[in-house]
């Protein structure tokens, strides 16, 4: 009995299909070129995977997420869509960007986030969600570790009560390495956005080839002084930019609109 029910179970989880993407930059997929000149990302990596597990071919796809949203403007401009769209499955990372401001509350978020939830769950087969990253070696934002680390415990306890699905980020290793990330450290590179894909798709029982813990090649470890070069040079071109942003009230999504509005075949 117990195998059936697994066997039925997973026939459930390898039959998604459609699926809408909500979010920020991270799951618009920045700094991972796609072929169409737009960003893929990983959600679009995960669409992929999705697809293959369609004999039939008919899966759709939509993305809604857009750079700088905080959770506020992503329960007002996306959530909302899903009520039309109907997917199978839907993804929500959302959040990130209220924590990295000053003075923002995990505890408060985490309470607007389960709302979004709740009204998704509604319309939605399945929903996944997403913890944030472990910030330890990240510069400047190593000081908000812990409050991460208490958003991503409300958002473990949020999956529970609702019956989503999560990728936990905090717990994936390879993102550890510089290489999972671009160059103004904020978002990932091609790699990481295809390691937090598998993740993913583990996370909704798809076998995957490839493994999203799997080691990095060797790589020339920087003297001290060459760190430090480096980390100089990244406070100029990045850092120093993205704090005027946010000094004058300034979001690099204003103007942006969502890459994939609608349900459309891959």
């Amino acid at each position: 009995m117990s195998n059936n029910a697994d066997h039925q179970e997973t026939l459930h989880i390898h039959s998604y299909a459609s699926y809408a993407a909500l979010g920020d930059s991270f799951t618009e997929g920045l700094n991972d070129p796609g072929p169409d000149g737009q960003f893929a990302g990983w959600a679009d990596r995960l669409a992929g995977l999705l697809a293959a597990q369609r004999p039939d071919g008919a899966f759709q796809y939509a993305n809604l997420a857009v750079r700088g949203r905080l959770l506020d403007q992503i329960v007002a401009e996306q959530v909302p869509q899903i009520r039309r769209i109907q997917p199978d499955l839907v993804t929500l990372c959302a959040g990130g960007n209220d924590i990295l401001r000053p003075g923002s509350d995990p505890d408060a978020t985490a309470e607007r986030f389960e709302a979004a939830v709740a009204e998704l769950r509604e319309h939605a087969g399945t929903v996944l969600i997403c913890t944030g990253f472990d910030t330890r070696d990240v510069p400047v934002l190593r000081h908000l570790r812990g409050k991460i680390a208490t958003y991503n415990a409300h958002l473990r306890a949020i999956a529970d009560r609702n019956g989503c699905a999560v990728a936990d980020l905090w717990s994936l290793r390879s993102v550890h390495d510089r290489r999972a990330w671009s160059d103004d450290r904020l978002h990932l590179s091609p790699e990481g956005h295809q390691r937090v894909a598998l993740l993913a798709a583990r996370s909704l029982g798809l076998p995957t080839e490839q493994d999203p813990e799997s080691p990095w090649p060797a790589a020339p470890v920087l003297s001290p002084a060459d760190q430090r070069r480096e980390n100089l040079q990244w406070a100029r071109t990045y850092l120093l930019p993205w704090v005027g942003r946010r000094l004058r009230g300034e979001s690099s999504g204003d103007h942006i609109e969502a890459k994939r509005p609608d349900l459309l075949p891959l």
